[in-house]
């Protein structure tokens, strides 16, 4: 006969321990535990006041039909490889193929030179981007008649239009400041096809 140590024998308590809450709580999400059709006010025979569901002052949220859809826009369509090409300054590789509707969107240079890379990102991640940036405290300047509302900062551009944020991104060697007017055409651009 094997004896379990002290260690091993608290371990199988909890284990057991939290099975048993891990069981009442799926049996209690589907309604076999504290679940009557009088709304889950009343438990369930046996089941002490801890067990019952939610009192039916609070009613579970619905999700709203007003809402509008997410909008998906693939972000290759927001800047064209030409387009890139010409922010840029420089030829570009092609995107890596991807199915449609994809959030972000990358060119590259050519491996021979020079250093380049623009990035477009379109939905959540381009406002987390956003967002990110102004916790870290970076300087954005307002850009004019571009979308809904528009910033700019070194090698960067944000826009957003009907509630959808884009971003455009330019890697280049050189000072910001010289692809600035091409980094604020890019973001009036990219906002007309949002």
């Amino acid at each position: 006969m094997t004896h379990l140590g002290t260690v091993q024998r608290r371990r199988v308590q909890f284990l057991a321990t939290v099975a048993a809450v891990s069981t009442l709580s799926a049996l209690g999400g589907c309604g076999l535990v504290g679940g009557n059709d009088d709304g889950g006010s009343t438990p369930a025979a046996g089941a002490g006041p801890s067990v019952a569901a939610t009192p039916a002052s609070e009613p579970e949220p619905t999700p709203s039909t007003d809402a509008p859809a997410a909008v998906k826009v693939d972000a290759c369509t927001l800047l064209t490889k030409d387009e890139a090409e010409k922010l840029a300054g420089t030829p570009l590789q092609d995107p890596l193929e991807k199915a449609e509707d994809r959030d972000s969107c990358t060119y590259t240079g050519p491996v021979t030179g020079p250093t380049a890379q623009v990035e477009v990102y379109v939905g959540d991640g381009a406002k987390k981007f956003l967002d990110i940036d102004r916790e870290l405290g970076h300087k954005l300047t307002p850009i004019s008649g571009a979308g809904d509302e528009a910033y700019a900062e070194d090698g960067t551009v944000f826009v957003s239009k009907g509630g959808v944020w884009a971003c455009v991104r330019l890697v280049r060697s050189e000072d910001p400041a010289t692809y600035r007017k091409a980094l604020e055409t890019a973001a009036r651009t990219a906002a007309g096809r949002l």
